[in-house]
């Protein structure tokens, strides 16, 4: 796979690629390591986090994360996005979901095993309305192995549940039986939430995801996770996330939350939807998480770094869409 750009931030690369159907964006990136950028209480990551800055990143031996695209584009029209701007949401193939892995594993031919890969289906598109997703991940093992040898792969599907898949359900049913019984465990079901209010929802998506209940109801039916809980995200930005609704509505049992700040994408920016306060620190998560552990849900607070951010490595980016990063940066 050809690679058409690749653009060296702070934290890793981003790539431009030639795939079977057009252009595609993904992710070669480190992690801080989530002493440095993770409060959790119940994983016993209890300090209080007061600042995060970019710092040194941990060796790709330690964690990688790939990050890919599931479609050319997007259709779902979220208003906090940047990917819809590229085109319409058209299914990527097997190959491609293959190939923007294996590019992204080429930077770094020195690295022939790490202790934990990460691969994120979150660049562009909705990962639920390509069924090869499900089938790569299936062999993801086997199709890996000549470039990272039997390291630790951990898949995650991050999904906006569109209402118009009429399928969604299975979808995530197969899904959970590939994260339990192929992967026991350790593979990774997000879903994206960010308000506890239908009318907040239907206005930054565009009408285009599930109700708050509609989502719970599948949530109620599918197995209990093995390894890490069904992750519901919020991007924090002056939405409703009322604990004790969501308490009734899923399972701490089954259902992890997790708070991050709101990217600051160009389309965030333009409809007026951020994070109040420095979202750096802890201040804009602090009385939420407090209210969800009181409800008792285990909590997630992800504390991004400014360079992640104006970076454009963080969800909602695509530099396809007409932007560049905010912070130092090079072209290879």
């Amino acid at each position: 796979m050809k690679i058409l750009r690749n653009i060296k931030v702070p934290t890793g690369n981003i790539l431009i690629i030639s795939g079977e159907k057009g252009k595609l964006e993904c992710l070669s990136i480190g992690d801080y390591g989530k002493e440095a950028n993770l409060k959790a209480d119940f994983m016993g990551l209890t300090r209080e986090i007061e600042h995060v800055d970019h710092q040194k990143m941990l060796p790709l031996t330690e964690k990688w994360v790939i990050t890919i695209s599931t479609q050319y584009g997007c259709s779902m029209g979220c208003k906090f996005c940047d990917v819809p701007k590229v085109g319409k949401g058209i299914n990527a193939t097997y190959n491609d979901l293959k190939k923007q892995i294996i590019t992204g594993l080429s930077l770094h031919p020195e690295v022939t095993r790490t202790k934990r890969l990460n691969v994120h289906y979150a660049r562009m598109g909705e990962p639920t309305w390509n069924s090869d997703v499900l089938d790569f991940t299936i062999n993801m093992g086997k199709e890996l192995y000549p470039y990272i040898g039997d390291s630790l792969i951990h898949p995650v599907v991050s999904t906006m549940l569109p209402k118009a898949n009429k399928r969604l359900k299975e979808y995530l049913e197969n899904w959970m039986d590939i994260k339990n019984n192929i992967f026991n465990g350790d593979a990774g079901l997000q879903f994206s939430i960010n308000s506890t209010s239908d009318k907040e929802r239907d206005n930054m998506f565009s009408g285009s995801s599930l109700s708050i209940e509609e989502i719970a109801e599948i949530g109620r039916t599918l197995e209990m996770p093995k390894g890490r809980k069904i992750t519901l995200n919020f991007a924090v930005a002056g939405y409703e996330v009322n604990a004790e609704k969501l308490r009734d509505l899923f399972d701490p049992d089954k259902f992890v939350v997790k708070l991050t700040p709101m990217h600051k994408t160009h389309a965030a920016l333009e409809n007026g939807i951020k994070t109040d306060g420095d979202y750096t620190t802890m201040y804009p998560y602090r009385h939420i998480e407090e209210d969800l552990k009181k409800c008792g849900f285990d909590v997630l607070v992800f504390i991004a770094s400014e360079y992640e951010d104006l970076g454009r490595i963080t969800c909602g980016n695509a530099i396809l869409s007409g932007t560049l990063p905010d912070c130092p940066y090079e072209e290879e």
